[in-house]
């Protein structure tokens, strides 16, 4: 399809003025709106005005402009359809082979703060997405460009080709095209359905391809990373791969655990995550001994893990992960001569993060079910210890508190039934993904590799039966932390009421499925 005539009417007007110069270099008549035409006659840039083609002004503080049988004809006729181009002709109408259109900043000024309504509805552009739709229909006669990005590579291909652009351009462009409306349209319904509140009788998503993944959770299945439009982060957001081979699905989905427990804690954090559980978890003073903890609680499932930790990774710390095999390392940055000692290593995955800015607040979670989705709040809010309730008689002590408070933050990331055994705020055992909740405990004991007296347990919801908690107690716990609730309250904190234990209620429950 050669291209003689152009319509360009863009709210953003970036690479916009070589781009239109570009194509009136190669004979292309160039007709634009009102603020577009401006700025390329500011630029010597030659531009038939529309109210010229259309015969007509525009009106109505410019929501009826492009609107306009006379423009809407030319882009809508058939190349290939004789009737249709006997049609235009016999009205004195020309076709139009390119449509450079891209909408008003809707989701921009929707997202302002105390924004008035009149003022966003002003930005639901109308004839944009009617003229980027026709092309997009008649592709096959007419180009239609959305995005800037594209902008070099048709004029490349226009110059390598007489002014023409093969199919295969044109159907490519008329895709991105439709997900450039239905992305604008999904925007403005969701504004619209804020009024109903945050669970809304639809949701309409838009996800937008990231990578291509080697395969899925196994080799038999295909994968690729999307993420979701319109949010502040996601979980390779500002990331940079400094090292190592190509991500796949189980490393971005352990990524993903690893990065949520870390974000739970301000010390310094080390956390190793395999099969989406946290088989061990550190704070300490310097990041090495945070390391170094959270090894020795299950050093055998640590193997071909994914580590996360919250400070720079120093030389001591680089010398210790040296020791393991780790398929990915997460860290906000590295001293220069631990990555020389971490790149050793050609099969380790080092993630460089610099991302600062927060996630979206009131942002929602979801869980893929069988033909839909289920929606949650995020289990965000950690609990404060003023809040919360002393059951025994005895009360925890200072350090019992804190690592009361480390366990039960580590066990919201752990699959439920979820038990998590602690000291000195590092994990010892962690029993995961039980039906029972004495299970995970018996498994949270047999995991430790370390004397369990003084230990404090983190529990994920009550024990309904005291059983867990006499298990514990008898392997050396001193102190536990549940969110209580449960028939069985009464007779869990008799039995550590009889055993000089500590039991604390915080009320609030974090299964983890």
């Amino acid at each position: 399809m050669k291209v003689k005539r152009a319509l360009i009417s863009v709210f953003d007007k970036s690479g916009l003025e070589p781009f239109a110069k570009g194509l009136t270099d190669l004979g292309v008549q160039v007709i634009s709106t009102g603020g577009t035409a401006r700025l390329l006659k500011d630029h010597d840039i030659p531009v038939t005005l529309v109210e010229e083609v259309t015969k007509f002004p525009e009106m109505l503080d410019g929501r009826v402009k492009t609107m306009h049988p006379r423009l809407m004809a030319g882009i809508l006729a058939r190349r290939d359809v004789p009737e249709h181009m006997s049609a235009i002709a016999e009205h004195d109408i020309g076709p139009i082979d390119m449509v450079v259109c891209n909408l008003y900043p809707f989701r921009e000024v929707a997202g302002r703060r105390g924004v008035r309504d009149d003022v966003v509805i002003e930005n639901i552009d109308i004839g944009g997405p009617s003229m980027i739709r026709a092309a997009a229909k008649n592709h096959a006669g007419v180009a239609v460009v959305t995005g800037h990005e594209d902008y070099d590579g048709i004029l490349e291909e226009l110059r390598a080709n007489g002014g023409e652009l093969a199919y295969d351009t044109l159907r490519t462009l008329a895709a991105k095209a439709f997900h450039h409306t239905a992305r604008y349209d999904f925007v403005i319904a969701d504004w619209f359905s804020e009024s109903e509140g945050d669970f809304p009788d639809r949701i309409m998503r838009d996800y937008a391809k990231v990578m291509d993944l080697k395969y899925g959770e196994n080799p038999h299945q295909r994968a690729a990373y999307y993420t979701e439009a319109g949010l502040r982060q996601h979980l390779l957001s500002q990331v940079t791969q400094l090292h190592g081979r190509q991500l796949s699905f189980n490393n971005l989905y352990d990524l993903n655990a690893a990065r949520a427990i870390c974000d739970e804690f301000t010390l310094p954090c080390a956390t190793i995550v395999k099969h989406n559980n946290p088989c061990g978890c550190a704070l300490a003073g310097m990041l090495a001994d945070a390391y170094d903890k959270a090894l020795a609680c299950d050093p055998v499932s640590a193997f071909g893990s994914v580590v996360a930790v919250n400070r720079t990774v120093d030389v001591p710390t680089a010398e210790r992960l040296g020791e393991l095999f780790v398929e990915v390392l997460f860290a906000p940055g590295y001293d220069p001569e631990a990555l020389e000692i971490l790149t050793r290593k050609q099969d380790i995955r080092i993630l460089e993060n610099r991302e600062r800015r927060q996630a979206n607040p009131g942002e929602l979670d979801s869980k893929r079910v069988l033909g839909g989705i289920l929606v949650q709040d995020k289990d965000n809010d950690p609990e404060e210890r003023d809040e919360m309730t002393v059951a025994t008689t005895r009360h925890p002590t200072e350090k019992e508190w804190g690592d009361l408070l480390f366990a039960f933050r580590v066990a919201k990331h752990v699959k439920s039934n979820a038990i998590v055994m602690a000291r000195d705020l590092a994990t010892l055992g962690v029993g995961a993904g039980q039906m029972s909740r004495v299970d995970s405990t018996r498994i949270a004991i047999d995991k430790a590799r370390a004397e369990l007296k003084g230990a404090v347990v983190g529990s994920d919801a009550f024990f309904p039966f005291p059983d867990a908690v006499e298990l514990a107690l008898e392997a050396g716990v001193t102190a536990f932390m549940q969110p209580g609730g449960s028939k069985g309250d009464e007779a869990a904190v008799a039995v550590c009421d009889k055993l000089g234990a500590a039991m604390v209620f915080t009320g609030r429950r974090h299964f983890l499925h």
